[in-house]
């Protein structure tokens, strides 16, 4: 799927994924803040704890996601569950 349909999952609560992108196991969600939150608006984020790498010193955690016009353009957007 192209990154705009990724983008309205996203905003239903789901959790999207290219099959290009380097390592298995990486996924983004769209976070809304809520009363607790420090951030007052919705945002994308990736997560990479499952990242399956052969790489020890690959980083693996929860981070802002920006999409670059690399990601906007492709059309491998899969749904994760």
């Amino acid at each position: 799927m192209d990154f705009g349909k990724a983008l309205e999952l996203l905003k239903s609560g789901k959790k999207v994924a290219r099959k290009g992108w380097n390592g298995k196991g990486i996924y983004i969600e769209m976070q809304r803040p809520d009363a607790h939150s420090k951030m007052t608006l919705p945002y994308i984020y990736i997560v990479t704890n499952g990242l399956v790498t052969d790489n020890p010193d690959a980083p693996k955690g929860v981070v802002p996601w920006l999409a670059s016009q690399t990601d906007m353009l492709a059309e491998d957007w899969i749904e994760v569950q």
